[in-house]
């Protein structure tokens, strides 16, 4: 098995267009979503749902005010999960709840990165 990250973007704001009950029932079905990968043993990070402050860093030391791409969506928060192939990842993000309000999920093939060099101790 090999992993893939579901990277969730979404446009910036659109929490605010949700209704609060509607709110709380969408965080219920990330729950039942999310539950179900961890039960089949296909989730090997829990990930974690970004802020919406950031900063971006550009080549020369450029520091840009917020985490937003030249689109309206932003990164929003990823899992990372197991999967036998590309394929397999993408019948699992089709679950996502993330969709149901105009989100996204990016589905990207995760490359081992080996430590070649001593990492300092301190």
């Amino acid at each position: 098995m090999k992993d893939f990250a579901l990277v969730f973007r979404n446009e910036a704001g659109s929490e605010a267009k949700i209704a609060p009950e509607t709110f709380a029932a969408l965080q219920a079905e990330w729950q039942k979503w999310v539950g179900g990968i961890a039960a089949q043993g296909k989730l090997t990070s829990p990930g974690s749902r970004l802020g919406l402050d950031g900063r971006s860093i550009k080549p020369g030391n450029i520091v840009a005010n917020g985490p937003y791409a030249e689109v309206k969506d932003t990164l929003r928060g990823f899992h990372v999960v197991k999967a036998d192939s590309i394929e397999e990842a993408i019948e699992i993000a089709k679950g996502c709840p993330i969709l149901t309000v105009g989100g996204s999920v990016e589905v990207r093939d995760i490359i081992p990165v080996e430590t070649r060099y001593p990492i300092p101790q301190s």
